[in-house]
């Protein structure tokens, strides 16, 4: 009777534990959520290089043209790459980056049009780093949309050459504000769909490391001196 009383008592010690730790997590979810979305946000130190790189497809807000502007007018890079997807033989999206960035303050001989075939994040990447490595850059500005620069970030060091320097920059998200981003269905579905991306990316990069090292050595003696070629 004794043992089966201690059971009894283990098992009720033991349910009272596990709806404490729910009740905590249920009170302290706003902020375990808040600190997922900023986690998950990156922005690298950024340093004068050959190119921005802005990734396709912008917003409604055209947020990602916002901040590649931007570091144009800070004068980190002579050039705008507007990447993106072609829609029909003779138009795409790049017409439409194009248009954001000259109204955004960047003149458009400044601006190269890149129309892709990207379906993907990876498959973007792989069509820029051919570029840039035809353009003999040795360092570029990544832009994109704040929630998707961490699965960028994995996939950019991954492909492109070690001796191309890339860092990330974070354009801010209209939609996707990182400290309240699960009180919006679009916000969560965004975030859901960049988690499963970043599965696929580890999936289908396996085995290939972070360049961003041996690209940071090769880089350094002439980051202070960029070679401009457009």
């Amino acid at each position: 009777m004794k043992s089966e009383r201690g059971g009894i008592t283990a098992k009720l010690i033991g349910l009272l534990c596990f709806v404490l730790i729910l009740g905590v997590l249920y009170f302290a979810r706003h902020p375990l959520l808040r600190f997922t979305g900023e986690c998950w946000i990156v922005e690298d130190p950024l340093q004068k290089s050959d190119a921005i790189l802005e990734l396709s497809i912008d917003n409604f807000y055209a947020d990602r043209a916002t901040r590649a502007a931007e570091l144009y007018r800070e004068g980190l890079a002579p050039l705008v790459v507007a990447s993106g997807v072609r829609l029909r033989p003779h138009a795409g999206v790049a017409e439409l980056m194009e248009h954001d960035l000259i109204e955004r303050g960047v003149p458009k001989e400044k601006i190269l049009r890149f129309s892709q075939d990207a379906e993907n994040t990876r498959e973007e990447a792989e069509t820029l780093a051919k570029l840039a490595a035809g353009k003999n850059w040795r360092s570029v500005i990544v832009v994109t949309s704040n929630y998707h620069t961490r699965r960028t970030r994995y996939i950019f060091r991954r492909i492109f050459p070690a001796n191309i320097l890339v860092s990330v920059a974070s354009a801010r998200d209209g939609d996707f504000d990182p400290q309240h981003w699960f009180e919006k269905r679009k916000s969560v579905k965004e975030f859901v769909k960049e988690v499963a991306g970043m599965v696929v990316a580890m999936w289908e990069l396996r085995g290939k490391g972070d360049t961003h090292e041996t690209s940071q050595l090769v880089v350094e003696p002439r980051s202070m001196k960029p070679q401009y070629m457009v």
